[in-house]
């Protein structure tokens, strides 16, 4: 137990310390803040050569009706005056989480213009991409907003608007890597993409290369700077806005998509809620929003041929950024000398400017969401799985099979694969009654998993204890309800309390997967709040701390548990004498 008190009593201190310290200015770069139109870049190249052919466009609409003739009344919004949003939070500039705890980003700023354009309050929602295609096609969000490429694989599940931005790709590699471009890009050759994004299928299909894939982008860069992996096909804007000056790593190419514009998803068959973000898109064209919110969040020249909103639109007035790119160059200094393996451990892991940043807003947001989450899941877990333990052992078996079918089902599946199942099956029938509140969807997903593996445990702890203690009871007159409840069930569960806490430890961490059904920024995890000021700094110091506080939590409950277990096979504290034996001792003198 000396252990677990120093752990604590360090933590406690580095949580204290960091209280109402901020980190000292400029001392990391805030990813999600607009970096202005002092950082402009020109045409990249390879863009203007395989930009060619905008006529080859089918899906941009050739007008819009007036944004003043829509009526927000008809636009099928699940609540009425607010648009709903999903959106990520760890791609900076396009769509992040700022420092005060706020979904921004080009993306999310422009389409809170064309709210505010419509007469619309909005609402943003964060959420996973693998599950947010889905959510908007099962309306769960009106909108999706993620720097979506449009292609014609994705308007089989979802309908599109027109273009607010246009993608193309960038080829990031180690500094002093041998790969200059994508021809370069051959079998062997460990290429790092986002799973599910059009980065994936250009490797794929268009280069017929076998990428690795990695769950978000600061993972895949964090892998790329340690060279473990040889090249990033990543889009334009996250490059940009993730490679710092200094980062042992350089864009050397860039390539446009070939998949069409950047636009916003909505569900195909409200057509209603398309036109009228259309019409909103071409009014903040009209008034200079746009080419402001360009100029500010991601400041680089246009394709030739190619400009936001319907074919009508006007075009925007844009500053030259090849000019002020070009004024802004700064000579080309030498290469810096490679730090070594340590050197970047430490600045990536153990930052402690970011521990002070971290820290207060996961004491204040991430904690007590764990906690409730964790908490109200166990309480299910473990009324459901003694349901489901005595179902098991039961003699009749139209009690024993279902326990095993749902034991089996529930086990055998991946956890997430579960909750986007009840957050996108069940969700939508319940939506009237948890006000479109994940908090009960998610709870009620850990929890049902929670029941298949505490019923295990409880059975095998009933089923542990002896046959003649369930005998002798009877044999004293208790029925055998009684007999369970009182002599052979408390038994079975004090046996089985380790394993019962480690099952509360594994439910604990898989609390961070309710994130896939969409979490508004207050009711955030601990560690979703440490992956989003990662997104911020591209540091992995935040989520070194989340992972402190998952300490702080599991293995003081674990020492606990151990010296309860403890406590109550002796029957009495550690050191004792033992009651009988003396009382023997004495009869003997």
């Amino acid at each position: 137990m000396r252990f677990v008190k120093l752990f604590v009593v360090a933590l406690v201190a580095l949580l204290i310390s960091s209280m109402g310290l901020a980190a000292p200015a400029g001392a990391n770069v805030d990813q999600c803040a607009p970096p202005g139109v002092e950082s402009a870049s020109a045409l990249p190249t390879n863009l203007a050569a395989a930009a060619q052919g905008p006529g080859a466009d089918k899906y941009t609409t050739a007008t819009v009706e007036p944004s003043t003739a829509v009526t927000t009344d008809t636009l099928g919004l699940d609540v009425p005056g607010t648009l709903t949003v999903g959106t990520l939070s760890d791609a900076p500039p396009s769509i992040c989480i700022n420092s005060a705890g706020q979904f921004t980003g080009f993306d999310n700023e422009l389409l809170r213009a064309i709210a505010d354009k419509l007469g619309l309050r909005i609402n943003f929602v964060g959420t996973e991409f693998s599950g947010l295609l889905a959510q908007v096609a099962s309306r769960r969000f009106d909108v999706g907003s993620s720097s979506i490429t449009t292609t014609d694989a994705r308007r089989r599940t979802v309908g599109f608007t027109n273009g607010y931005d246009f993608g193309y790709f960038s080829l990031v590699v180690p500094s002093g890597s041998a790969i200059t471009g994508f021809e370069k890009l051959a079998a062997g050759r460990r290429i790092g993409v986002v799973q599910g994004t059009v980065q994936e299928a250009y490797v794929v299909d268009t280069l017929h290369l076998d990428p690795v894939k990695f769950p978000d982008y600061n993972t895949v860069y964090a892998s790329l700077k340690t060279r473990q992996i040889d090249a990033w096909v990543a889009p334009s804007q996250q490059a940009q806005g993730t490679v710092q000056p200094g980062d042992p790593a350089q864009i050397v190419e860039n390539t446009f998509s070939l998949d069409n514009f950047v636009a916003w998803a909505v569900a195909k068959e409200n057509k209603p809620l398309i036109d009228a973000l259309n019409s909103g898109l071409d009014a903040v064209i009209a008034d200079g929003t746009w080419a402001r919110l360009y100029s500010d969040w991601v400041p680089r020249a246009l394709p030739p041929g190619w400009k936001p909103g319907s074919k009508a639109a006007p075009a925007p007035q844009l500053p030259d950024f090849a000019a002020i790119a070009a004024e802004n160059q700064k000579p080309a200094t030498a290469a810096a000398a490679r730090k070594s393996t340590l050197s970047q451990l430490r600045d990536s892991f153990l930052d402690w400017n970011l521990y002070k940043q971290a820290i207060p807003d996961l004491f204040k947001t991430g904690l007590p969401n764990t906690l409730i989450l964790t908490v109200s899941a166990s309480v299910i877990g473990l009324v459901l799985g003694m349901a489901l333990a005595v179902a098991g052992i039961s003699r009749s078996r139209w009690l024993r099979w279902p326990a095993r079918v749902y034991t089996d089902i529930f086990r055998g599946l991946p956890e997430v694969v579960i909750i986007l199942l009840i957050g996108l099956g069940v969700g939508p029938m319940v939506g009237g009654l948890t006000g479109n509140n994940p908090y009960p969807l998610g709870i009620a997903a850990l929890g049902l998993m929670a029941a298949a593996y505490v019923g295990e445990i409880f059975r095998s702890g009933i089923q542990s204890v002896e046959p003649g203690q369930l005998e002798a009871s009877r044999a004293l007159g208790f029925s055998y309800p009684s007999s369970m409840r009182l002599v052979v069930v408390p038994q079975g569960v004090r046996r089985v309390l380790p394993a019962l806490m480690n099952e509360f430890i594994s439910l604990l961490k898989a609390s961070s997967l309710v994130y896939f059904l969409g979490l508004v920024a207050n009711q955030r995890e601990l560690f979703q709040v440490g992956r989003d000021l990662n997104a911020q700094t591209g540091n992995l110091s935040p989520l070194v701390a989340a992972g402190l506080f998952y300490l702080l939590l599991t293995v003081p409950l674990t020492h606990l548990v151990n010296f309860v277990d403890n406590r109550l096979r002796r029957g009495r504290k550690p050191g004792e004498e033992d009651p009988l034996e003396l009382s023997t001792s004495q009869e003997m003198i």
